[in-house]
C-alpha cells in the first residue's frame, strides 16, 4: 500500500483559524486516498502565502512534510497544485527535492513533467489576465473615470462603482476566452468549468476559488 504525506495550505491566519479552505482540501485528499487505496501517514498544514522567492523558508510545515516523506520514502499529496505554489520556478525547486508529489485533482498519473506544464500554463494565464486588466483600467482612467475616493462621498461612491464595473468587465473579457477554450475541450456545466479553472490556478476577480455560481455570473454578464 502506497504511503502518502498530506500537505494543506491556506494563505491567511483568518482562514487558518476558521478552517476556511482546509476542510475542502482535506476532503479532496481523503477522497483521493480512498479511491487509490493509499495510506495516509501524516498531515502538515501551513498558514502562509505562496508568494516570494523565499516561500519555502516561510513554510516550515512544507519543509517538514518533505523531510518526513523523504525519510519514509512516501509521496506528498496536495488537493490542488496551487496549494504548493502558483509559481512555476517554485514548483521546479520542489521537484528538485526528489520527493514525489501527487495532486489529487489531477490524478495519480500526473507525472513531474505534466505538473511543470500545468504550473507554467497557470502562471502564464494569470500574468496575461493581470496585464490586460491593468491596461483596461488605464484606458478607463484616460477616458475620465476617476479611480479612488474623494471627499464628496456620493460622487466618490458612484465613481467607485464605475471603476469596479470597469475592472469586472476587464476581468470577464480576459477570463471568458479561457472558459470558452475549456468548453471547447469537452468540459460542460458550471461546476465542471469551475473545477477546471481552479485546476489551472486561475482565481476569481476577488482572488478566491471558482464555484458553479461564480462561473454562471461570469458567463451571463
Amino acid at each position: 500500500m502506497r504511503q502518502l504525506i498530506s500537505y494543506l495550505r491556506v494563505s491567511t491566519d483568518k482562514q487558518g483559524k476558521s478552517g476556511l479552505g482546509l476542510e475542502a482540501q482535506r476532503a479532496a485528499v481523503a477522497r483521493f486516498i480512498e479511491a487509490e487505496g493509499c495510506e495516509l501517514v501524516a498531515e502538515y498544514v501551513d498558514i502562509e502565502t505562496g508568494k516570494g522567492s523565499d516561500a519555502l523558508d516561510r513554510r516550515p510545515e512544507l519543509a517538514a512534510a518533505l523531510a518526513h516523506a523523504r525519510k519514509a520514502k512516501a509521496a506528498v499529496v496536495v488537493a490542488k497544485l496551487d496549494r504548493l505554489s502558483r509559481d512555476v520556478h517554485f514548483i521546479s525547486g520542489l521537484m528538485a527535492q526528489r520527493v514525489p508529489f501527487i495532486v489529487a485533482e489531477l490524478g495519480a498519473d500526473a507525472d513531474p513533467f505534466m505538473l511543470h506544464i500545468y504550473a507554467a500554463l497557470a502562471e502564464k494565464e494569470r500574468n496575461l489576465i493581470a496585464d490586460r486588466t491593468r491596461v483596461a483600467l488605464a484606458q478607463r482612467k484616460a477616458q475620465g473615470v476617476t479611480l479612488g475616493n474623494r471627499t464628496n462621498l456620493p460622487e466618490a461612491a458612484a465613481k467607485g462603482a464605475d471603476a469596479n464595473r470597469a475592472a469586472a468587465d476587464a476581468f470577464a473579457a480576459n477570463v471568458l476566452p479561457v472558459v470558452r477554450q475549456i468548453e471547447a475541450s469537452g468540459v460542460k456545466g458550471y461546476r465542471a468549468l469551475a473545477e477546471a479553472l481552479n485546476a489551472r490556478g486561475i482565481r476569481t476577480a476577488r482572488g478566491g476559488e471558482w464555484h458553479a455560481t461564480t462561473v454562471r455570473n461570469l458567463m451571463v454578464r
